[in-house]
């Protein structure tokens, strides 16, 4: 979209990957991730790219992209540290000259997903990520300035990752999200396996009080609008909906089973898979990481029928 200020954003939102493995979920379907939106914020000359994707291939398109723009690459920034948010910055900071930014919260987060990508992301995405050194620093007060026009990168606390922000942008009344909030996809609550969702509440009332009226959610469905109070108030009833099936319902096809009854239209039911089977796990107690673990990756046993 444009405006007449000097300032606009677009939004590309990247095709929902294959995932390693091939059982599938408990429905039938075949596991793929979400799909995720990158954006570009653009001056009349300069640009700041928020939340670079996950694989190689949606890197060289989103590269391409960037550089139809004519605008000049100044900053990459990083929502949050989970890897699909940020793993092709290196890479893509290289093309451009550009530098990466984020919260120091977040760069750790960043340094925590990139310990994990040999269990963890590269059994799923093999030989399909680029090198992700951390390369990200803090900027003076959290922000960042584009011709002028102010980006504030905002401390949210825990979301669906710890340390989570949004980049709020005044000036378009626009708040860049991260995975704080969810657009029509279903919402990874893995860690929030303890089933607490009252962090990720408060997360949203921090959103909230930005007052934006648009806001890019990290993954959305393209076909839908970015209204800020519809998008707040779902993603507020998503957890709501989460919590209840929680208490409903005893094993984690139930709950899947649920979550669709109530979101049959919502994408990325892999992650609502995922998020079942670890809000479960840690019921049975163990350790919280192998859980984690056991969670996103695919068990050998078939799925429990739905």
């Amino acid at each position: 979209m444009s405006t007449d200020i000097g300032i606009s954003h677009e939004v590309l939102v990247t095709d929902p990957e294959p995932m390693g493995g091939t059982q599938p979920l408990p429905d039938g379907q075949p596991r793929t991730f979400q799909p995720s939106a990158v954006t570009l914020i653009s001056g009349r000359h300069d640009a700041v790219l928020v939340d670079p994707p996950l694989t190689r291939e949606q890197a060289e398109r989103v590269g391409d992209w960037v550089e139809a723009s004519g605008k000049r690459l100044m900053w990459i920034v990083a929502t949050h540290g989970h890897g699909d948010h940020w793993f092709t910055a290196g890479m893509l900071a290289e093309r451009f000259g550009a530098r990466v930014a984020a919260s120091a919260g977040t760069i750790a987060q960043m340094h925590h997903n990139t310990q994990a990508r040999g269990v963890l992301w590269d059994v799923i995405w093999p030989d399909r990520i680029p090198p992700s050194p951390v390369t990200a620093v803090t900027v003076p007060g959290d922000r960042l300035s584009l011709e002028g026009h102010d980006l504030a990168i905002v401390d949210v606390g825990h979301a669906d990752s710890d340390d989570s922000t949004v980049l709020h942008v005044p000036d378009l009344d626009l708040v860049v999200a991260g995975d704080t909030i969810y657009n029509g996809v279903h919402m990874y609550l893995a860690d929030s396996a303890d089933g607490n969702f009252g962090p990720w509440r408060k997360a949203i009332d921090t959103v909230a009080a930005l007052g934006p009226r648009r806001i890019v959610a990290g993954h959305q469905n393209r076909n839908r609008d970015d209204d800020a109070q519809r998008l707040i108030a779902e993603t507020r009833r998503y957890l709501d909906d989460a919590e209840a099936a929680l208490a409903a319902h005893d094993t984690p096809v139930e709950f899947f089973d649920a979550m669709i009854g109530h979101y049959p239209e919502h994408l990325g039911r892999t992650v609502l898979w995922i998020s079942s089977r670890a809000l479960y796990l840690a019921r049975e107690g163990g350790d919280p990481v192998r859980n984690l673990l056991a969670a996103w990756i695919p068990p050998t046993d078939p799925p429990e029928p739905s």
